[in-house]
């Protein structure tokens, strides 16, 4: 970002024509993720009125010349007839299903001042996967490694506090296997797993995070006939009581449950968060 012209570059890779066909008609929403090489980002934040304000926020010590967007709950909102005229909306779509760049005045409608210019880029960058994240069990740096979100059907509170499996991470170990075929095939082993260790862990909520255990990782490796799983936090093994109760309930899905244990040479990690209920 520059005084006065703002770049947003959108990797090739990243690009998904069945949601720009899908989105409404009238609003152009872009989202993205933190980036470690910003040195301030763009956060838009709508207030109680329901009016978008954006704010940039720097770096400590740094100049402003590398500037990202965040989502919270929209990073980069154009809108038809107050933003930009209909035709220039219509434009800007054709240029992105085409992914070629495209050049957005900002001023009044009036044909005034021109106080701001946008320009959308489209580059060959590959986006970093799950860079600088590491394993709860053991310190295993996850870059590289790709990971789903988790929908948790169910609620496990207690006193105040509940647990949930929030993400999985799925690093196979063949070089022919395909991380497609994996996510089909494991979506109800891994719910099932995730509910037993929620279940199983909810009586000791209190306990957990009173030792400052927040957040943990629970990592299930499968070979073609063996299963084997660890439980860390901050690169730690969790205790070996939390273990022993975790094996009467690992155990009956892994040997007995609904799901049939992925067959794939694979390590799968599940993060759970112990947070306070609201």
């Amino acid at each position: 970002m520059e005084m006065g012209h703002s770049y947003i570059h959108i990797p090739k890779s990243s690009f998904h024509e069945k949601v720009l066909n899908a989105s409404n008609e009238h609003v152009i929403s872009i989202g993205a993720g933190f980036s470690p090489e910003a040195d301030s980002h763009l956060v838009c934040v709508q207030n109680e009125e329901g009016a978008y304000q954006t704010q940039a926020n720097s770096m400590p010590g740094k100049t402003r010349t590398v500037s990202w967007c965040s989502t919270d709950p929209a990073s980069w909102k154009v809108t038809e007839g107050k933003l930009i005229p209909p035709e220039t909306m219509e434009s800007l779509r054709s240029a992105l299903r085409e992914q070629t760049d495209f050049h957005i005045t900002c001023g009044k409608n009036d044909g005034g001042e021109v106080h701001e210019n946008v320009t959308i880029r489209w580059v060959d960058r590959t986006p970093a996967v799950n860079a600088g994240k590491s394993s709860g069990v053991d310190g295993r740096a996850l870059d590289d490694v790709h990971s789903v979100r988790l929908q948790q059907d169910a609620e496990f509170e207690l006193n105040g506090r509940s647990i949930r499996c929030s993400e999985v991470f799925y690093q196979l170990k063949a070089p022919d296997s395909s991380l497609a075929a994996v996510l089909s095939s494991c979506s109800a082993f891994q719910k099932e797993i995730a509910l037993a260790t929620c279940s199983t862990l909810t009586p000791h909520l209190a306990v957990l995070s009173s030792s400052g255990i927040n957040s943990f990782s629970l990592r299930i490796s499968t070979q073609a006939d063996m299963v084997e799983y660890q439980a860390g936090s901050g690169g730690r093994l969790l205790p070996q009581r939390y273990m022993n109760e975790m094996d009467s309930a690992l155990i009956p899905v892994i040997h007995g449950g609904g799901a049939s244990v992925p067959q794939t040479a694979m390590d799968m990690e599940f993060v759970f968060f112990v947070t306070h209920a609201i």
